[in-house]
């Protein structure tokens, strides 16, 4: 116990305050009676000993009081040197504060006030692909790294206020509160391999049980523990990469086509998918599906491919080409191919931004 008690940071430092109080009081009193011995001395009192030492230590040195006898100019001496010791001290603690405060706020270690964001747990490959199209569509992003050489690759590569980098051992759940993780609007777990997504997954969901998590699972075999880990959203890597080379071989325009809307459109040419909820605001809000479907594509050459719906049960059902007659209700979510230009327009008209909202 003693050891613990002598080993704790804050104990070491009010010993070493005290240490210092001492020999400081110690030179003084040793100071004043070796003075006493010459009558010219002014340093033969404790009032004039301290304002001495003072403006030794501190390097003014006025010159007004100075040791007459010769052991009061050896004190005087230490006086001079522990000046030097004090500002060397003094100096090294503030570069010492300056770095660590640098040091904290480049790890992410000051918190962000990030909302509605989307946290990326791990760093790797697919990471980087994935952060590439959440930033081309203007999304925050907080991503969580256990590897400090790359929170500068990452801050160096996107350079956006839409990024925050939080370095952190990702089973230190608590520390998690510094990306904001509880106003989220979604979790991907990014880690290596499945064992830790699944780890990662289960120990998120204890502390923060309201989460939306997300993970691209290798062995498919396991999408049912996730769903029972409260994932809900399970991307099979394989499954999708297979559809699609499949479809390279056998429809190879399909194919190129479902990949250029998979992603984002760089430009007014390029078409991707987007999703928007359905708000009081919007024009189509208890329209039919063929009402609205042809009034995009004539005012916005917009496609309306889906329309999502919330089930009674809980969760959503995705509903393909729907019914003519099908109506759009709020907080329904329309999917829709258009290009960069028609999603501007309809960010506005529907008065909300793609992608999941709470």
């Amino acid at each position: 116990m003693l050891d613990n008690f002598f080993s704790n940071k804050k104990v070491k430092l009010g010993l070493l305050i005290l240490w210092v109080v001492i020999i400081y009081q110690i030179l003084i009193t040793a100071l004043v009676e070796v003075e006493k011995i010459s009558p010219q001395s002014t340093l033969s009192d404790y009032k004039n000993a301290y304002w001495y030492s003072i403006v030794t230590l501190t390097t003014v040195g006025y010159g007004d009081l100075f040791p007459l006898t010769t052991h009061g100019r050896i004190i005087g001496g230490v006086f001079v040197l522990l000046s030097m010791v004090f500002y060397a001290t003094v100096i090294g603690g503030v570069s010492s504060i300056i770095v660590n405060i640098k040091e904290n706020k480049k790890l992410g270690y000051e918190g962000t006030s990030f909302s509605n964001h989307i946290v990326m747990i791990g760093w790797n490959d697919f990471g980087n692909l994935v952060a590439d199209q959440l930033f081309g569509v203007g999304k925050k992003m907080g991503i969580v790294t256990d590897n400090k050489t790359t929170v500068d690759f990452i801050k160096d590569k996107y350079q956006t206020k839409d990024l925050f980098v939080l370095f952190n051992d990702y089973k230190n759940i608590d520390f998690y509160k510094k990306i904001n993780i509880e106003l989220s609007s979604m979790v991907f777990i990014n880690q290596n391999s499945d064992t830790d997504k699944l780890v990662t997954a289960l120990n998120l969901k204890k502390h923060y049980p309201n989460l939306r998590l997300s993970v691209a699972l290798d062995n498919s075999e396991l999408k049912e523990t996730f769903i029972a880990a409260g994932v809900e959203q399970i991307i099979l890597q394989h499954e999708i990469s297979s559809k699609l080379l499949a479809s390279y071989i056998f429809e190879p325009d399909v194919a190129d086509y479902a990949e250029s809307i998979m992603s984002f459109a760089k430009s007014d040419d390029d078409f991707d998918i987007k999703q928007f909820k359905v708000v009081a605001e919007n024009p189509y809000l208890h329209k039919t599906y063929e009402e609205a479907f042809f009034n995009l594509k004539m005012k916005y050459n917009g496609v309306l491919i889906g329309i999502s719906k919330n089930k009674e049960t809980g969760g959503r059902e995705l509903i393909k080409n729907p019914a003519f007659d099908l109506k759009i209700e709020l907080g329904d979510y329309l999917i829709i191919i258009l290009n960069g230009k028609a999603h501007q327009h309809l960010s506005k008209v529907f008065n909300t931004e793609e992608g999941l909202i709470q």
